[in-house]
């Protein structure tokens, strides 16, 4: 729903809310609509209660429960962790009941951009050399070989390709051989080695490390080719000849990768990661809703949109089962809900140790409140598949990857996962870039977009000023294609992106 927005600048979200949001720093004493006057000052983004909410009484934010009161709250007073406690309460899944087909348009009619085609009908947006590691013991030899090969100057000679980087991770030894973090570290590593964003691919480990490389190449079927190739240390030589070894595999690549070119494709090839971190009051109000509809937009044009994060969709999970294709992907995203309660609870935590601190000063007072403002990222379109971590994603139009919310962690899933584009919203300002995907950033609010220039890409604070959350989101797509195409993000420009590969590690560390 439209936000209506008063002349005393607060926000209501829906009919059903007792709670009003805050467009703006209120002092103490405003009368922000006719006999409702502020009991103290009220930061911006913050809620406000516009009746009297009784103890226990249900705080409501966009027509949904977002906490309860835990003492008497009175008209005007600010409603926060101070006077809003969580509590479980029953969520009824009508699973599949708003599920409807997609108006998928035309293959004549779809918007299309400027991407690299590659041999196996795959579609990029960048075309990196990447250089991957199975062990962090490898790690520093990977980053030598990607820093040797831009200082000599040879990518000078391969204009169409836009860099190499070298993805290393802290895990690969001290695990188990087999189980749950041994399958999410395959997946993660091969997502990225297939990834058609990379023209290139060079796996380099150590040697004796639990997670071998021959493992992987049998266990996918995988032959070393032109555009992926593997060595370890111990059988190069040590670090020297492996530097020495990497950087002739890494020109050859080059020369390869080099022949890719921009070409026309459809949208429908686009894969697009929807991120959010570092959120604030607003996050569900402008950028969060606006890329929603973006993402609306992108099915219609027969592309995909993975929307993620799990403990940040925990409290909303509801509004998904209902859009859910049918009871069986409802069913499975409850069933990844249930995981997460029982491995925090297994590690001495619990679901609403999230929000943050910074998202709390920025407004957010649950995580019950934060995650249906991080749902509306997924717009509005039919569930049609739910993925475990890093799984490679088929199916298209809207769909969820089990994920953390620790937002390199989460996007490390989705591009292992195939995703060639990523939008990142945020409130209080996060810095992040995640080769060898562009992240368009999304400022949730026009302070911060001021603050931070260099480093957003779209201002979504004037949604407040009378912008319409549709009009933003079509400027979103715009932009989304114009990336795709080769446009630069702010985070690109900066350099960001080499150190946020995070692979999600699960299990004991031996």
């Amino acid at each position: 729903m439209q936000a209506t927005q008063s002349a005393a600048r607060t926000l209501r979200l829906s009919e059903e809310d007792n709670i009003v949001v805050a467009a703006a720093r209120i002092e103490s004493g405003a009368e922000i609509a006719p006999g409702l006057v502020v009991r103290e000052r009220i930061p911006f983004g913050h809620k406000i209660a516009a009746r009297p909410i009784a103890n226990g009484e249900a705080v409501v934010k966009f027509g949904q429960i977002i906490g309860f009161a835990s003492t008497p709250i009175e008209a005007g007073d600010w409603v926060h962790e101070h006077n809003v406690a969580m509590h479980d309460f029953a969520r009824d899944y009508r699973y599949a009941e708003a599920a409807r087909p997609e108006n998928v348009l035309p293959v004549e009619e779809q918007a299309t951009f400027q991407g690299f085609r590659r041999a196996n009908g795959r579609s990029g947006t960048r075309n990196y050399v990447g250089i991957l590691t199975s062990v962090n013991c490898s790690a520093s030899v990977a980053r030598f070989v990607a820093e040797a090969a831009t200082r000599s100057g040879m990518l000078e000679e391969f204009g169409n390709v836009d860099g190499v980087v070298s993805f290393t991770h802290g895990t690969g030894c001290g695990m188990a051989g087999s189980g749950e973090g041994f399958e999410l570290l395959k997946r993660t590593q091969w997502g990225y080695s297939a990834n058609p964003n990379l023209g290139g691919v060079l796996l380099v480990g150590l040697g004796c490390e639990v997670f071998q490389i021959g493992r992987m190449k049998q266990l996918y079927g995988i032959e070393e080719s032109e555009t992926f190739r593997t060595m370890t240390i111990q059988d190069s030589g040590g670090t020297r000849k492996t530097i020495e070894q990497g950087l002739e595999r890494i020109r050859d690549m080059l020369v390869v990768a080099n022949r890719a070119e921009r070409e026309t494709i459809s949208a429908s090839e686009l894969t697009l990661a929807l991120q959010c971190g570092g959120s604030d009051g607003y996050s569900g109000i402008t950028a969060n809703p606006a890329l929603g509809v973006a993402a609306d937009i992108l099915v219609r044009n027969g592309g995909t949109a993975i929307l993620s994060e799990t403990p940040e969709i925990y409290g909303a999970e509801h509004l998904l089962t209902r859009r859910a294709k049918n009871r069986e992907v409802g069913e499975k995203l409850v069933e990844r809900i249930r995981w997460w309660e029982e491995y925090t609870a297994r590690n001495g935590g619990e679901m609403n140790n999230n929000p943050s601190p910074g998202n709390k000063a920025g407004g957010l007072t649950t995580i019950l409140e934060k995650s249906l403002g991080a749902a509306a990222k997924g717009g509005s379109t039919t569930l049609n598949a739910v993925y475990e971590y890093a799984e490679p994603v088929t199916e298209k139009g809207f769909v969820f990857m089990d994920t953390p919310g620790y937002d390199p962690v989460s996007a490390t899933g989705q591009v292992a996962g195939g995703a060639n584009m990523l939008c990142f919203t945020t409130g209080r300002g996060s810095a992040y870039g995640c080769k060898p995907v562009p992240s368009i950033k999304l400022a949730t609010n026009t302070p911060m977009y001021e603050r931070m220039k260099d480093d957003m890409d779209i201002n979504c604070g004037d949604i407040l000023d009378g912008v319409s959350v549709r009009e933003k989101g079509e400027a979103i797509f715009s932009e989304i294609l114009a990336v795709a195409s080769g446009k630069r993000t702010k985070s690109e420009e900066l350099g960001y992106g080499d150190s946020e590969f995070v692979p999600w590690q699960i299990g004991a560390v031996m």
